[in-house]
């Protein structure tokens, strides 16, 4: 008897496992993606906590890659708005500082990381200036525009997809 049912629970062992594989070889995005040859995103990064943007600085790296393994060449650009500005600067605030200075160090490497991988990445004067963020210490892998939703408009214009982030 205990040899039949430890023969049962390996047979539904090596099923389950054998299973689980195949379904998990099956996921991809091959439905949305169909005969994509180029993938142009534009992704408004309008988050107020740095914790949630560094989280999707790393969301939007798998997601380049993602893309590139299911063979599709991602053509990303990322506008900065808003209160994300606050944590691209080389010269942050001492409330930013002193509330998030690890975070600050992560944010900034995935930007290289975002940059490294050809990722084009603006930032909003106008939202610089509401937050009094000098423009001279921003971080260099970013591009300064006059505004962030205009640089959007231009980019939806040229085909690329809007991807807001909040």
């Amino acid at each position: 008897m205990r040899k039949l049912f430890y023969y049962t629970v390996l047979v539904l062992s090596l099923a389950l496992a054998t299973s689980y594989s195949h379904a998990s070889s099956q996921i991809n995005d091959r439905a949305a993606l169909a005969d994509l040859k180029v993938g142009q995103a534009v992704f408004l990064i309008d988050i107020a906590d740095a914790k949630k943007m560094n989280f999707y600085l790393e969301v939007i790296q798998g997601t380049f890659k993602g893309m590139q393994d299911q063979g599709v060449t991602p053509d990303f650009v990322l506008v900065y708005i808003g209160p994300s500005v606050q944590y691209l600067s080389t010269s942050p605030t001492a409330e930013i500082e002193d509330t998030h200075s690890a975070l600050l160090m992560e944010i900034e490497g995935n930007v290289e990381k975002l940059a490294g991988l050809g990722i084009k990445q603006e930032i909003c004067a106008v939202a610089t200036d509401a937050f009094a963020i000098d423009n001279q210490t921003l971080l260099s892998e970013l591009n300064l525009v006059g505004d962030g939703f205009i640089s959007l408009i231009g980019y939806q214009a040229q085909g690329y997809h809007l991807v807001p982030v909040y």
